[in-house]
């Protein structure tokens, strides 16, 4: 368990300076934009990193949303099931959603891989445009882990998702 509570803090850690940069470096390149005059082209890149900044920033928080019981579901016909039911229903949710997100994970490899190979690089910034299709793929296997620790029984997400309701 402690492995997934390091895990854990370096998600929130990470997500939360993201968030934070995302806002300073915007609210800078408003401030650059209407004072700096001339200037405020200099920091076009701006722009393209606080969305580059977003995309990491929702996938990253993928596994953790789901741990805590913040992903959409429909419970009407779930909790309706008598327990022995809704304990298969609910390792065949884990089942699916862990092969889904292995799937998805594996094509944005696939993906990155393609993109890299082009030569591709972002306007403004100039890194490779496949290291942005990473953020898919490091959410997607982070989404898979937490699928596969509660199929397994390390976590009960679901008990998570009784208390937001």
């Amino acid at each position: 368990m402690t492995f997934l509570n390091l895990l854990r803090r370096v998600e929130r850690t990470i997500l939360v300076a993201l968030f934070l940069l995302m806002v300073a470096l915007f609210f800078g390149s408003v401030v650059m934009r209407e004072f700096g005059g001339t200037m405020a082209s200099r920091f076009a890149w701006i722009e393209e990193a606080v969305r580059l900044m977003n995309l990491f920033l929702v996938f990253l928080a993928l596994g953790l949303a789901l741990e805590r019981g913040k992903h959409v579901g429909i419970t009407n016909l779930r909790d309706k099931l008598p327990e022995g039911a809704r304990r298969w229903l609910l390792r065949l949710i884990d089942t699916v959603g862990l092969l889904f997100s292995l799937y998805v994970a594996w094509l944005g490899v696939q993906m990155v891989e393609f993109v890299l190979k082009s030569g591709q690089t972002s306007p403004t910034l100039g890194i490779p445009m496949g290291l942005i299709y990473l953020a898919p793929v490091i959410g997607f296997l982070l989404l898979a882990l937490r699928y596969g620790l509660s199929l397994f029984g390390v976590i009960d997400r679901f008990a998570a998702q009784a208390e937001v309701e």
